[in-house]
């Protein structure tokens, strides 16, 4: 579907305009206009889409103008929409955007997460609200102590539903499905495709619009991209002379595990870089000083899993170092095109040891080209390229399903 030209071409209605116009934007990102005018008409949606594509407006706009449409009374503790989400920083950011966007509308909405104390929550959900972000969590706990209604649910939107199952989540968003009315207009965002995830739309959507916005072939053509073969055990070495470097900007290096996160932030702040690892493990304090830190510059390093960074939308980033290959392809095109916003160019790095050349193969096949090596560099491997990988690189290589993420899990 074409671009349209302007938010007003959508049918949007004018306090949503307004809203749109104070915030500086005209013109609708390629998934918000491929979803908005379905959305409108009440259609089911599967969205194949990653963070930065502007999906959260995609859903909050037709939501705030379909919920203003047809004023009724909300009963104590009930919602008319919910949107299901995976973290508190995610959740916090779609309640941002949604009481920027109906500030002209009438329509009461809240956040709930776990981490803090609930009273406030509960006290706001006795008042009944129109739409209700929450992490699976949370709700659940509020739902089990009768302080939250589902029944009246008339939209429900089901975000980053791939992260949901790489953070094991899936058991309870199935639960709170459970709970909801048949009769609803559902919507799943993701920005994978894993088999769980295609099982859970099936069973979630009924005749749905496929929306997918996948990163133009541009962004990847702005950044500059290079591999450094290298052996596993000289990774943190090579890692620490790449970000030596006085003049470089904010990096950001990915991790396939939480405690190679760790290693890697320890090794690097020994070298006296400036560096903090961000993950699931983390408590939410930390994590949110370390993102605060590397937003204002006082942090340079940022080490992070793949899930971790989801919710993270720095500008300025001049280097992604892929400290380990991810195993599907596509989040080696996410991870990337976080040093290519709004326009700039970027630089990604990415170390790949004998067990991973497998899937640099997959990835070279998705971007459509291949990434020039780098071959003067200290830590360089000896072992030939056309080394066939290790049978169990091999068996990792699964494309996504459902026995990467067990893998991923257990690590």
């Amino acid at each position: 579907m074409t671009n349209s030209t302007s938010f007003s071409e959508l049918k949007l209605i004018d306090p949503l305009l307004n809203a749109l116009a104070q915030k500086g934007y005209t013109t609708p990102t390629p998934i918000q206009a491929a979803a908005i005018p379905g959305l409108l008409q009440g259609k089911d949606m599967l969205g194949v889409a990653q963070t930065g594509t502007g999906k959260t407006a995609a859903f909050c706009l037709p939501m705030l103008q379909i919920l203003s449409g047809e004023h009724r009374r909300v009963p104590s503790k009930a919602v008319r929409a919910l949107i299901l989400t995976p973290t508190r920083e995610l959740a916090s950011q779609i309640a941002d955007n949604i009481a920027a966007y109906g500030a002209g509308l009438k329509l009461r909405h809240t956040v709930i997460f776990g981490g803090v104390g609930q009273n406030p929550q509960v006290q706001t959900l006795r008042r009944g609200v129109e739409i209700l972000v929450a992490t699976p969590g949370r709700l659940l706990d509020l739902m089990g102590q009768g302080h939250a209604d589902l029944s009246l649910v008339e939209i429900f939107v089901l975000d980053e539903a791939d992260r949901m199952l790489d953070m094991g989540f899936i058991r309870d968003v199935r639960k709170i499905i459970d709970a909801l009315p048949k009769k609803r207009q559902s919507l799943l965002f993701s920005a994978t495709m894993p088999e769980d995830i295609v099982a859970l739309a099936h069973r979630l959507l009924h005749d749905p619009v496929r929306v997918e916005v996948t990163p133009p072939a541009t962004t990847v053509e702005r950044i500059d991209q290079r591999i450094l073969f290298v052996e596993k055990n000289d990774k943190r070495a090579l890692l620490g002379e790449v970000l030596s470097d006085p003049e470089l900007g904010r990096a950001l290096v990915f991790t396939r595990t939480k405690h190679g996160a760790n290693r890697a932030a320890e090794y690097l702040k020994k070298s006296h870089v400036s560096a903090e690892a961000i993950h699931g493990n983390k408590s939410q304090g930390a994590r949110e000083r370390a993102l605060e830190g590397f937003k204002t510059g006082k942090v340079k390093v940022l080490v992070a899993t793949d899930i971790a960074a989801r919710g993270i939308d720095v500008p300025g980033i001049d280097l992604v170092v892929n400290f380990d290959l991810p195993n599907v392809p596509e989040s080696y095109v996410h991870r990337i095109g976080r040093t290519a916003r709004a326009g700039r160019e970027g630089r990604a790095i990415s170390f790949c040891d004998v067990e991973e050349r497998a899937f640099l193969k997959d990835i070279e096949r998705t971007i459509r080209r291949q990434v020039p090596v780098v071959e003067n560099h200290p830590f360089r491997s000896t072992i030939p390229f056309t080394a066939a990988p290790p049978p169990a690189a091999k068996r990792a290589n699964g494309g996504g399903g459902r026995g990467g993420g067990a893998r991923r899990r257990r690590r």
